[in-house]
């Protein structure tokens, strides 16, 4: 069994707050880990149609029934309960009296925002991270491994078909997420979708051009990646909005919240597939990108990255805002180093007064070098990198 990372920041915050919420992607652990942190709580998983009919039907009856202390899964199919849970706890005042988690990112924090501000505490779970798979007999050799087979817990536990389950994971997950969220009725116009942005992985967002490639409005688009991202399966990263006298781009980039799910996507199969494809380099930036992301969660941080671009010119992959100081972080798949990976990091540096002490090259290969211009790391030291 491997560790969550997340554990001991839920653990904190239960001996306080009295509702504890955790969201993230289907299939990340979030059941196995609420019950073995909470073992003496009742457990109810509102996918059971059943209980959901009841939940709705009668949540003040629903949340008797279940007991002074309960986990409640998948809580966004019934978001009503959840203003009954806040006059119950605020009566009753117990730690950690309901244990919350759900799978639709925006649902859930809707309902949270409305009902339970300043009485829960928030984690986001997503699947393994490098970290807690590096010191474990799961661990792969090479970063195209990991690229390939993602991170999701069940593939690892049940020593699955990489491949085959991700398949299954789009059929059975998002393609009905998306229909009950959207009534898509076309879903082979949505599966070229989400192949299209498997393969601008690390690009611009042209809501115009991708409608036009399957023959949908720039406003479908920007639905369906909409909820993309409140599913947990693709993210934008911002633009840095400081220009620094600078014509800056202003469009976000797409990435994915597990590699393996996009190489599902792309139909990339062995290493040897990734090793030919146009998107590697792509792939390798979202690897390290998510990699840093998680430990930011882990360590329950709110994340505030970007990316800088000066239009044909200039780019940083990352730029980890910590209160005013820029950790520009530029990402290469290349396993040898070259002087020209440090162009952007010195131009910005140049621009923004950021030191080369804390700015970082991470490179697919094995070496962590401190250079004139910058801190080199392996991707396999990304926890070197100060949160």
């Amino acid at each position: 069994m491997i560790i969550r990372e997340l554990s001991q920041k839920i653990n904190l915050s239960a001996k306080k707050m009295p509702v504890i919420a955790v969201t993230g992607p289907r299939q990340s652990g979030k059941s196995t880990l609420i019950q073995q942190l909470f073992p003496n709580h009742t457990y109810q998983n509102l996918e059971d149609i059943e209980l959901r009919k009841f939940a709705l039907s009668d949540p003040k009856g629903f949340l008797h029934h279940i007991g002074t202390k309960a986990i409640i899964d998948e809580v966004q199919y019934a978001p009503d309960l959840l203003s009954y849970i806040q006059v119950i706890t605020d009566r009753e005042k117990i730690a950690s009296q309901y244990v919350i988690s759900g799978s639709q990112n925006l649902l859930l924090m809707d309902s949270i925002a409305q009902s339970l501000a300043g009485r829960v505490a928030i984690f986001n779970l997503l699947p393994f991270s490098l970290a807690e798979i590096q010191q474990t007999h799961f661990a792969l050799p090479t970063y195209e491994d990991y690229i390939l087979k993602g991170f999701y817990p069940r593939i690892y536990d049940l020593d699955l078909n990489p491949t085959t389950w991700l398949q299954d994971y789009l059929r059975t997950y998002v393609e009905r997420d998306v229909r009950q969220v959207l009534n898509v009725g076309d879903l082979g116009t949505f599966r070229q979708f989400l192949e299209i942005c498997a393969g601008r992985i690390g690009q611009l967002v042209n809501l115009s051009d991708i409608g036009n490639m399957i023959g949908v409005s720039y406003q479908t688009v920007n639905r369906w990646i909409s909820v993309l991202e409140t599913s947990f399966i693709v993210y934008t990263l911002r633009p840095y909005h400081q220009n620094f006298n600078k014509r800056i781009v202003k469009s976000p980039k797409l990435y994915f919240y597990d590699t393996g799910l996009a190489c599902a996507l792309l139909n990339l199969r062995h290493v040897e597939d990734l090793n030919r494809h146009f998107a590697k380099g792509a792939l390798f930036e979202n690897f390290v990108i998510n990699e840093i992301l998680k430990n930011q969660l882990n360590q329950n941080l709110s994340p505030k990255n970007y990316f800088w671009n000066v239009s044909g010119s200039h780019e940083i992959d990352l730029l980890l805002d910590k209160g005013g100081r820029l950790l520009p972080i530029e990402i290469k798949s290349s396993r040898t180093i070259s002087n020209h990976f440090f162009d952007g990091l010195t131009y910005f540096q140049a621009l923004s007064g950021s030191l080369p002490t804390e700015s970082y090259l991470i490179y697919g290969g094995d070496e962590v070098q401190k250079r004139s211009s910058a801190q080199v790391l392996s991707w396999k030291n990304l926890r070197d990198i100060p949160l």
